[in-house]
């Protein structure tokens, strides 16, 4: 079964609320841009996939990924066997080459994904079943807490409680004062949950240091990306500090990356995201790796929209995930009629049971983009 066409489009999801990643514009109203990737084979069989780039969170763009497809990715997997998806990703690599890690993961995720959504159809097996997994039947989420004032985190905070979650993630970076504050609130109005503070590589060494046992005995359980991806002597001194588990999210963009940094004694677990692995096949080896090494394996996300939150349950709920995932779409998005909808109650995200990624698309509601 060959692939005969990729098509692109782009999706802007309007977002509630305020999120640092997405900025407003003079209405007070923000957009989440994705890009879906439709591949048909010869037979006719689709597949759909999305990818979900973020230009203040890495360098890639809802342009750069368009174009990255269309000029490079696509033309070079045309009539390739939808099931040889390694060849698939050799091929695309050597289009898309690696600098310092993968080269473009976003633009090669939504063509990843559209190859599982297409195998499990073709195959009428669903994707953990194909994995050989049992997966768990929801998996449970957990609430961003991204403010400015104490007062703001409190009602972020008594919102997420209000629609049944127990556990919450904590954006923190820059300023050491406020973020042990924020961090005594939230375990104060949440005693008993997981508490995970996120920096996006926004502390310098010698803050996070400072930082880091604060913010334990405030209550974090876990602190995550506190330096930029490539501060790794830092990195190195907070893992011996061990005031917190220091958990890297921006620096791993391959099972390369997570070994090479294991093997300095760099981290003590990585919060996976699709994307940035640059799709299923990369992601799954690095869940599998993290496992095999005992390292902490948390679930995050990049306020993904339905297809790519799906793709996100299916992979943390076939390899076990015992933390509360930081997949904030239900959040921060609003519903769209473009998916199908996913079961979430509460703080439990009810993991897709057909077949693909378990999200239909309906395509009426898709304008096509630089046609």
């Amino acid at each position: 079964m060959q692939i005969a066409s990729v098509e692109v489009f782009v999706v802007h999801h309007p977002v509630c609320g305020f999120f640092r990643f997405f900025p407003q514009d003079a209405s007070g109203r923000s957009v989440r841009p994705s890009v879906l990737v439709k591949i048909t084979t010869d037979d006719g069989l689709v597949g759909w996939g999305e990818t979900v780039p973020i230009p203040l969170w890495s360098y890639e763009t809802t342009e750069t990924v368009i174009t990255t497809i269309r000029q490079h990715l696509a033309p070079a997997i045309i009539g390739m066997d939808i099931f040889d998806l390694a060849a698939i990703h050799q091929t695309m690599n050597r289009r898309i080459a690696p600098s310092f890690s993968t080269g473009q993961p976003f633009a090669k995720t939504a063509i990843d994904l559209a190859l599982h959504d297409l195998m499990s159809k073709a195959l009428k097996t669903s994707l953990p079943r194909l994995w050989g997994r049992n997966p768990q039947p929801t998996v449970t989420l957990s609430w961003t807490v991204n403010a400015t004032t104490l007062e703001q985190a409190e009602q972020i905070v008594a919102e997420g409680k209000q629609r049944g979650y127990r556990h919450f993630n904590i954006k923190v970076a820059p300023d050491p004062k406020f973020d042990v504050a924020l961090a005594k609130l939230v375990r104060k109005l949440a005693s008993d949950g997981f508490l995970w503070a996120d920096a996006n590589g926004g502390y310098d060494v010698a803050t996070a240091l400072q930082v880091a046992p604060k913010l334990a005995d405030a209550g974090v359980d876990v602190l995550e990306q506190p330096l930029p991806a490539n501060a790794l002597s830092g990195y190195r001194e907070l893992k011996r500090q061990g005031a917190l588990p220091i958990v890297m999210d921006e620096s791993i963009v391959s099972v390369r990356d997570l070994l090479e940094f294991w093997r300095l004694g760099l981290l003590d677990g990585v919060a996976m995201k699709i994307p940035r692995m640059g799709g299923l096949l990369a992601a799954r080896r690095c869940v599998e790796v993290l496992q095999e090494l005992g390292l902490i394996f948390l679930g995050s996300g990049l306020t993904d929209p339905p297809l790519s939150l799906a793709a996100h349950l299916l992979l943390y709920a076939s390899y076990g995930l015992s933390f509360p995932a930081a997949l904030n779409g239900p959040q921060f998005l609003e519903p769209s009629p473009l998916y199908s909808p996913l079961s979430i109650v509460g703080d439990q995200a009810h993991v897709p049971t057909g077949l693909g990624l378990g999200v239909a698309v309906n395509e009426e509601h898709l304008l096509p983009q630089m046609r």
